[in-house]
């Protein structure tokens, strides 16, 4: 018998703004922040057992795109070892298992450049101290992450975080890499990492909000004592800051950072004997800076003086304010400056340029950059714990290149290949890139799309494509492999991921002109670029899939309502999609921070107005609309589960058309979903058979 559609109760409620605006909101009774409402639960449960029944027919195609996925990836693959203090530190799995082994082995006369004989058999190596088998810890939970793992200056001990539902709320603890005994305290509500102080017997760490889940408070603990008893070192009063502690480049200085989205502060005390935390530059609004320090003076990336791409200035040990800040590496409008990482021979800066990141030497005054092999490409700094060394470390991927791992000489300019992600059964040659640009509607703006097809993929039209966007945050989608697209590539797809505005791969504009009221140009930038490859051949008019999560599942909520007919399937993971309403709670995590990038919609009518014109809750009407996959998490803290349900269920009532809504809920996950790498390709693995069947792709 099947089971059928879930029709969720509506129960009469309005949502009123203090300016007097007011909306019906039927399904905001499914707001249950303990996660105890049995009637929430059922419904939850109702719709996991519909998704079930609806993807029964689809359950071989699921197995066999999850046996391809896990047939691309070695399971006993480790990562590339690096130094600090004497130790060399690396990641490996182990054949089958979920979980990582993360663990060191003593540095010694004779080591190679990757501290090892053997580069590729991490599980051989002689010596080795295991930190954290993940796997035995995990053992029996629905759900567990590791965070943190920072060893104290004497390498003698480690504090790391635990998040048993993920909610990202870690307990903190502390492991003797001596003894291998965890000390007996542990500290809940955290960020989930500590830093040492010099002396090896107390650290820092964050405490969070135990109601909006925001980074509150910097405390000090000192082991052997009463955790109640830890000393309060710093509090935020603004609800709008994030914070964040470390050590700068030179392990002088114990650094507390205070972020919001338009703003930022920097606060410091000396590693060797804490005290008070002096302010570096005071936060001003519209001022946004990042500071490290390394050889007695301070290095900072800041937009001051209308830098709007950023640029980096010094200023000496003892500056305190702007006043004392110099240029170092001066503004450009056509460059980017994404961050930096100091040597003591030469600075690497991580740069975009033309929509795609670069990694720039500056040594002795002059420039070089680090070479690309691809027209559409991904590159970053990657571990270098060790300031005095000569060479820089690097990553490096495209969609035709795994993620591959460079050591640079730079005064040589001799390049080393450490390691090159290992994917069975995948040739790179059977597949190409392309990097192609898009006029958006404006007229005046071209959007960057990166894409990759097998080289037999035909352009005429008939192919079958998935398109990918963020768009939000200025958070930027680069070019990079990922294993599980092959099997969509193999099967004479497209994918194609869409650089719209709200990210930065165009510089700070790009950002810009897609937040608060510029957000629109996030989603009319993804449906021009879908119009676009379409009239140029490169898919088919009706198979036409859409992909996006978070404030991505926002971008897939507002296409959908702009743009129904575009997408033959939209695949939307953990969706931000009742904005109004979240963005007047300040009690819901992220909110508070949040109002410089979408806008506060209590205290501004027109804020109001804008973001509820694009909605994707307040805007759903009677209309067909494509097929949907929709995923949440029962215990997510950033996008909270009750947005997509709710969204789901009013969707269900005004939706004309007849093609499949599914509404999956880990009851056991947050935000990232299933803890467990195998678990993760289980759910890609669902999602891509719902999409391939809609498309009418061939299995």
């Amino acid at each position: 018998m099947s089971k059928p559609i879930p029709d969720a109760e509506k129960r009469q409620h309005v949502v009123e703004a203090p300016h007097g605006a007011s909306r019906s909101d039927e399904y905001y009774w499914m707001r249950d922040d303990r996660r105890e409402d049995p009637d929430v639960l059922a419904y939850l449960n109702a719709e996991n057992a519909y998704a079930d029944e609806v993807m029964a027919p689809l359950k071989p195609l699921e197995e066999t795109l999850y046996g391809e996925i896990v047939s691309r990836i070695k399971q006993d693959d480790s990562s590339v070892p690096y130094r600090d203090r004497g130790w060399w530190y690396y990641t490996r799995f182990e054949e089958g298992k979920d979980y990582p082994v993360y663990a060191r082995r003593e540095d010694a006369p004779g080591m190679d450049a990757l501290g090892i004989q053997s580069a590729n058999n991490a599980a051989d190596f002689a010596g080795e101290q295991v930190l954290f088998d993940v796997n035995q810890m995990a053992a029996g939970k629905d759900y567990f992450a590791i965070s943190g793992r920072t060893v104290s200056q004497d390498n003698t001990k480690v504090v790391y975080g635990e998040d048993s539902n993920g909610r990202r709320q870690y307990t903190l603890r502390v492991k003797s890499l001596d003894t291998g005994e965890v000390y007996p305290e542990s500290i809940p509500g955290t960020a989930g990492y500590g830093v040492w102080a010099d002396d090896g017997k107390s650290f820092f760490y964050i405490e969070n909000d135990p109601e909006t889940l925001l980074t509150k408070r910097v405390k000090r603990h000192v082991l052997g004592t009463a955790v109640d008893a830890d000393e309060l070192v710093y509090e935020e009063a603004d609800d709008s800051f994030y914070m964040g502690i470390g050590r700068t480049r030179d392990d002088q200085y114990i650094v507390i950072s205070l972020d919001s989205t338009v703003s930022n502060e920097v606060r410091f005390t000396p590693a060797a004997a804490p005290s008070e935390f002096v302010c570096l530059a005071a936060r001003e609004r519209d001022l946004e800076y990042d500071a490290d320090h390394f050889d007695g003076r301070w290095v900072i990336r800041t937009n001051a003086d209308d830098a709007t791409n950023f640029k980096i200035v010094t200023a000496g040990d003892a500056a305190r304010g702007r006043s004392e800040w110099q240029d170092w590496v001066v503004h450009d409008s056509e460059v980017f400056v994404e961050g930096f990482e100091l040597f003591k021979t030469f600075t690497a800066i991580a740069e975009r340029s033309g929509g795609l990141e670069r990694i720039r030497i500056l040594r002795d005054g002059q420039s070089t950059y680090v070479r690309a092999d691809d027209s559409a490409y991904s590159m970053w700094p990657d571990v270098n714990a060790e300031p005095d060394s000569q060479e820089l470390r690097y990553g490096y991927t495209s969609l035709t290149t795994p993620a591959t791992i460079f050591a640079l000489n730079v005064h040589s300019g001799a390049r080393q290949l450490l390691k090159q992600q290992p994917v069975p059964g995948f040739d790179p040659t059977a597949y190409a890139t392309e990097r192609v640009w898009v006029p958006a509607r404006d007229g005046k703006t071209h959007v960057p799309v990166s894409l990759v097809y097998r080289k037999d993929f035909k352009r005429d039209g008939s192919a079958a494509m998935l398109q990918y966007g963020y768009g939000s945050y200025g958070a930027s989608m680069d070019p990079g492999f990922t294993a599980s697209i092959v099997s969509l590539l193999d099967r004479g797809m497209l994918y194609a991921l869409a650089h719209i505005r709200g990210g930065q791969e165009m510089g700070r504009a790009w950002y810009e002109d897609g937040k608060l009221f510029n957000k629109k140009n996030t989603f009319t930038d993804f449906i021009d670029v879908t119009a676009w490859l379409v009239e140029n051949g490169y898919a088919a008019k009706d198979r036409v899939a859409a992909m996006g999560g978070s404030a991505g599942g926002l971008l897939m909520g507002a296409i959908t309502n702009m743009a129904p007919d575009v997408y033959r399937v939209i695949v939307s993971q953990v969706p931000f999609v009742d904005v109004v309403t979240t963005m007047m709670d300040a009690s819901i995590p992220l909110t508070t921070n949040e109002y410089d990038e979408w806008g506060n919609p209590e205290e501004s009518p027109q804020a109001y107005d804008y973001m509820l014109s694009y909605s994707p809750y307040d805007n759903l009407s009677a209309h067909a609309y494509p097929a949907m996959f929709v995923g949440t998490g029962l215990w997510d803290s950033q996008v909270q589960y009750w947005e997509p349900a709710k969204y789901v269920a009013r969707l269900r009532d005004l939706n004309t058309g007849d093609r499949p809504v599914v509404f999956r809920t880990n009851m056991e996950a947050g935000h990232g979903g299933k803890s467990g790498r195998f678990q993760r390709y289980r759910e890609i693995a669902e999602q891509y058979a719902f999409m391939l069947s809609e498309l009418s792709v061939e299995n």
